[in-house]
């Protein structure tokens, strides 16, 4: 899918919504400078942004004696964008409201760009991205390549998590086994669960879990909620099952949130993401993003080669050796034509 362009009208509603959030943020500026000046504010104290909301954040604090305690604070306008997992400096102040003055430098970011192709942060600090894919909604290489694109540039180590197995048959088992060797050919670690009809697999996702920070992704459908619902306990969180018209999943999940788990580690709940785009990225992220492929970077004839007929291309060399599988060539000509015609250009470094 290519970067939508947006027409005259688009454009001028998207300046008027920046200059009204600008002149907000100046009107903020303007109280925590007083809040500032008047002493109003407690000392500096590291916290963790649990959730946001627009400009006010979520932030628990991580050492003092309100350790523990969440506070809603502004955020200061130099700061630029936070999200939930982000590691700040913020200081109390006397209406219940805080004000964070600094963000830590981050582990990672991940980010997807939204319907305007401008990209929007999901979380940061994450330790594994755990993609859900299950027999229904059937998966594709091509989706589950972006996914594995993104956390290899991000450095995030991904897993990827067969969910719903009960719902495997004669008739897709073949297909489904196929799709997990090429992945386990390529070193990804893989699990199988069916959370719904096999309660101790719950053991099995604890123990993917614990002591890191994990967010799931993954096509709707997949049973992400139903997981995060089963290991927080949880009613509140909507569970959406699949569209009977389209086959596709419905988005239930609306406001990224971390959640400290009872056995240790932290989920962060992002929204369901039903097509994952690469157009942020370039070809050499593309490239990269592949693991047969990362180390065949420069080995082609000619350096402009786009791997498609070229003579002397070392990719078509590896995969008339077997080295790189059809199906993955595939997803990678298809994502590298779409970022061909996004007219992307990846900023610099």
């Amino acid at each position: 899918m290519a970067k939508r362009r947006l027409n005259r009208q688009q454009k001028w509603r998207i300046e008027k919504i920046h200059g009204e959030r600008a002149a907000r943020a100046t009107r903020r500026e303007r109280d925590i400078n007083r809040q500032l000046q008047s002493g109003e504010l407690g000392d500096e104290q590291s916290g963790l942004v649990i959730a946001h909301f627009g400009k006010q954040i979520d932030v628990e604090a991580l050492e003092g004696d309100h350790r523990g305690e969440i506070t809603r604070c502004h955020v200061r306008a130099n700061l630029g964008a936070l999200v939930t997992g982000d590691r700040v400096i913020w200081r109390p102040g006397s209406d219940d409201l805080g004000v964070i003055v600094a963000v830590q430098e981050r582990d990672n970011l991940l980010q997807r760009p939204d319907k305007f192709g401008q990209l929007k942060p999901v979380a940061a600090n994450i330790d594994r991205i755990i993609l859900v894919i299950a027999p229904e909604p059937e998966p594709h290489d091509n989706l589950i390549d972006r996914y594995l694109v993104a956390a290899e540039n991000c450095h995030i180590t991904p897993l990827l998590l067969l969910n719903k197995t009960d719902l495997i048959t004669e008739a897709n088992r073949q297909r489904i086994d196929a799709l997990l060797e090429r992945y386990a050919a390529l070193e990804y670690a893989i699990e199988q669960t069916s959370i719904h009809t096999a309660p101790e697999d719950d053991h099995t996702i604890e123990m993917l879990l614990r002591d890191r920070t994990t967010v799931f992704v993954g096509q709707s459908g997949v049973g992400k909620s139903s997981i995060i619902s089963r290991l927080l306990q949880d009613s509140s969180i909507k569970v959406g099952d699949v569209s009977q018209s389209t086959g596709k999943g419905i988005h239930t999940t609306t406001t990224a949130k971390l959640f400290h788990l009872d056995f240790g580690g932290n989920l962060i709940d992002s929204p369901g993401i039903r097509e994952f785009g690469l157009w942020h990225m370039d070809i050499q992220h593309l490239e990269y993003g592949f693991r047969e492929i990362r180390p065949l970077i420069g080995h082609c004839r000619f350096r402009n080669c786009r791997h498609q007929a070229e003579p002397g291309c070392a990719l078509l060399g590896a995969e008339e050796k077997g080295e790189i599988s059809p199906e993955r060539m595939q997803s990678f000509r298809r994502i590298y034509a779409e970022i061909e015609a996004s007219d992307w250009q990846s900023p610099a470094g």
